[in-house]
């Protein structure tokens, strides 16, 4: 089948037909007024010929007049890639002659350089994709343009947005003219620019029967001829939304606060690690008082702030207790969220008494227990503390005697809360208190340079153990210097799992820290153990490191001598001018000093319980696998625990579920962008803010750690190929402990998100490297070899 006319295409013919031609056929059956037209299929392209006399023959029954040729790829207009403007669209063609050429180029913009681009951005195979072409009878628009059934600035879903201008829409989306934009939200309007009230009507009355057709917010081309009659050329989902929260059925809006980054993720989490993660955030957080659902959107954690945003005691330190693992963006959007009258405090609906004011109560009274038990012993706390995470790692262990899935699934169920809790928690909670409050009793006393560097060098971090654990393997393994360098990461990964490698003290590495990975707290990711790719990036790092001084090891002695010093200045000054503040801060600060590096720990204990769940689970996948009910084990981590029960005692199969969550699971890892706020109608409340002071070109972000670096800017989205040179800026989304072995090469770090207390600023602190966090859209501003200031104290990064 070569030629077929438009009507006929339908959803299932992609593959035939390509993605605007299944569109617009799809169009036409629900009565659209569509021009009529016909489709060359991607058969004839993958034939390499085109079909002169059925072409020739379609067109003289379509009038023998001008008509638009249009590309319609098999990977085109689909829910995860638009191609818009990617490959060719020819206007205006008469004539047989002509109207071949045009299908030749169509065919041939299936090659260009930015077609080839976006299907590398999108790893789709460029051997599997075909180009059929669609050819139409010319409309000529008097007026044309763009609706978007959802508003694609904010991701509002209860307003469109209209671009229009006269003549061909080939200018509006080409981006060629000034157009006239319209925002309908359901309010009337006059006759402005070049379309009518009635106009506007009739595309947003459009928009919602389009959209409640294909199910999802629709991108739609139309245009209105000489008669005023308005005909749609084109309806393909809008790729660049973010999803809209879960219906709560309620008619106030709700707001979410993004969870993933605190962490360290903006990646999306596999749907096992969503369930075990919405448990044990929710735990965690009621063991402080709180009461927050966690709410799968997009495949990130996202805390419904709704009740406490509405709770007259609870918004007056909400933007507070942001700062210290949410930080300055989430504090931004909660304040404008705050001073949003929708958002009004109301009283009695939200406040919780009887069992849970009770509990709340209880909290509060181990808390004060356990924080001053650590702020008046440390080093007690810190023995206690790590005693309950041995315990923890003894007791994570499944029983030798665990022999069927049944067996395993019991086990993994089985998995609760530990009682050793308290013993990790409060020297935690006690570290970030110390080292958080002499900020505001030193205002005035201390800049907040030299409170980060008394914050620096830190003892007691099990991260930074960690990192100077893979420093001094990479040292040992000199003698294989060659091999770790001229071979890729993954190879060498790869023979060190066969057992082809030589020994560099990999293994004793894999035994302490192998439960450790990027994203680690997601139970469908990968632990080191099972592959070490990352570990041996971070290795080949480490030996592009020549000058001993820049040695992680030294460049943490360093911090360290610097942050004594510092403590020992600020402390004297602070105390001859205000003796009581002075007093008090020094106390915090030493504390901090003996407390705040044990931040790391607490997560560090629970990954032991998730790398036993995750090895059982995997044990069942493979179990479900020999059944025939999965494809390959790890398929296990795109289900839910319930689903799980259900293939195991009844033979339910899942593999259509797990399928199609995979296909979510990798477009959302495509997604570079996560808002930090969510309202219950899509609107990503960034986008609402308003506008920051445009500069001279510099970025502005939050110094999180001092300093000031001038160096090449290394852009990094995946640790496990970063290649990162000494004096490098590392440049990324954000970090989690994962990440930290890069630190020990990169010269300042740059993130997206974060707060002064998280991962990241907290590991560059301590090596003394600057950090500038929060800095929106770094990771697209600033390109790779470009050089960079990063100035840690004032926040800023300059690009010369």
């Amino acid at each position: 089948m070569h030629v077929i006319a438009l009507s006929e295409a339908t959803a299932d013919m992609v593959d035939l037909v390509g993605g605007k031609a299944a569109g617009l056929g799809e169009l036409i059956r629900r009565g659209e007024r569509v021009p009529e037209g016909f489709c060359v299929t991607a058969e004839a392209h993958r034939l390499g010929v085109i079909p002169t006399a059925e072409v020739v023959d379609a067109y003289e029954r379509l009038g023998a007049g001008p008509v638009a040729v249009r590309s319609s790829a098999t990977a085109e207009d689909l829910p995860d890639a638009s191609f818009a403007g990617q490959q060719d669209t020819v206007l205006n063609v008469t004539g047989t002659e002509a109207l071949i050429a045009a299908i030749e180029k169509c065919w041939e913009s299936l090659h260009t350089d930015r077609a080839t681009a976006y299907r590398d951005a999108r790893q789709i195979d460029h051997q599997t994709v075909r180009m059929a072409v669609v050819v139409q009878r010319m409309i000529t628009p008097t007026v044309a343009g763009v609706l978007f059934t959802a508003n694609p600035l904010t991701g509002r879903r209860d307003e469109m947005a209209v671009d229009a201008a006269p003549g061909l829409g080939t200018t509006v989306v080409d981006g060629a003219a000034t157009v006239d934009h319209y925002v309908l939200d359901g309010v009337e309007r006059d006759d402005t620019g070049c379309l009518t009230s009635a106009h506007l009507a009739d595309l947003r009355e459009t928009g919602e029967r389009l959209q409640a057709h294909f199910g999802c917010p629709q991108d739609v081309e139309w245009a209105i001829d000489a008669d005023g009659v308005r005909w749609l050329l084109q309806s393909r989902p809008i790729t660049s939304l973010f999803p809209v929260p879960p219906d709560t059925g309620k008619p106030l809006p709700r707001v979410y606060l993004e969870f993933g980054h605190v962490q360290g993720m903006l990646q999306p989490v596999t749907p096992m690690g969503m369930s075990t993660l919405r448990t044990q955030i929710a735990a965690m957080l009621a063991a402080l008082g709180v009461r927050v659902e966690i709410v799968d959107i997009g495949g990130r954690l996202y805390g419904d702030l709704t009740d406490l945003a509405r709770d007259p005691s609870a918004r007056k330190r909400l933007v507070k207790l942001l700062a210290v693992d949410f930080g300055p963006r989430a504090q931004t959007v909660m304040q404008h969220v705050l001073a949003d009258p929708r958002f009004a405090p109301t009283r009695g609906g939200t406040r919780r008494g009887g069992a849970q004011g009770a509990a709340s109560l209880r909290t509060a009274g181990r808390a004060v227990v356990g924080i001053l038990r650590a702020l008046a012993r440390p080093e007690a706390a810190r023995i206690r503390m790590f005693e309950a995470i041995e315990q923890m790692r003894v007791r994570s262990v499944a029983p030798a005697d665990l022999r069927t899935a049944a067996d395993r699934l019991r086990f993994v169920q089985a998995q609760d809360g530990d009682d050793s809790a308290d013993a990790i928690m409060w020297p935690i909670v006690a570290g970030m208190l110390a080292a958080a409050l002499p900020t505001s009793l030193l205002k005035g006393l201390a800049t907040p340079d030299e409170i980060h560097t008394v914050l620096g060098g830190m003892p007691h971090n099990v991260t930074i153990d960690m990192d100077l654990a893979l420093w001094r393997l990479a040292q040992g393994a000199d003698d294989h210097r060659q091999l770790l360098l001229d071979n890729p990461p993954a190879e060498l990964a790869a023979r060190y799992l066969r057992g082809t490698l030589p020994d560099i003290g990999m293994a004793a590495f894999l035994d302490v820290y192998g439960h450790r990975g990027v994203a680690e707290v997601d139970l469908g990711v990968p632990r080191w153990a099972e592959d070490p790719t990352p570990v041996f990036a971070a290795v080949a790092n480490y030996l592009r490191v020549t000058d001993p001084q820049q040695g992680p090891d030294q460049r943490f002695q360093r911090a360290a001598i610097a942050a004594e010093a510092a403590l020992a200045e600020v402390v004297t000054r602070s105390r001859r001018r205000r003796p009581v503040r002075g007093t008090v801060a020094g106390f915090l600060l030493r504390r901090a000093r003996s407390l705040a590096g044990l931040r790391e720990a607490g997560k560090f204990a629970g990954l032991y319980p998730l790398r036993e769940t995750r090895r059982q689970l995997l044990l069942i996948g493979a179990d479900l696998h020999d059944a025939g009910l999965l494809d390959q084990p790890d398929d296990i981590m795109f289900l839910t625990l319930d689903e799980v029960h259900s293939a195991v005692h009844q033979g339910v199969d899942p593999r259509g579920t797990v399928t199609s969550r995979r296909e979510v699971h990798w477009r959302e890892l495509r997604r570079r962008t996560v808002p930090v706020a969510l309202l219950s109608d899509g609107t990503d409340v960034e986008t609402v803010l308003p506008p920051a002071p445009t500069g001279d070109g510099t970025l502005t972000g939050v110094g999180a750690s001092a300093g000031r670096v001038t160096g090449p800017a290394r852009v990094v989205h995946d640790p496990a190929t970063a290649h990162v040179e000494p004096g490098d800026v590392l440049v990324t989304a954000t970090t989690d402990p994962g990440w930290t072995p890069l630190f020990l090469t990169a010269a300042a770090l740059v993130t997206e998100t974060g707060a002064i207390m998280a991962h990241g600023p907290t590991v560059a602190r301590e090596y003394g490297i600057p950090a500038v966090i929060c800095v929106p859209d770094a990771t697209r501003t600033i390109s790779t070899g470009q050089l960079v200031t990063v100035d840690g104290g004032t926040g800023t990064i300059t690009v010369h």
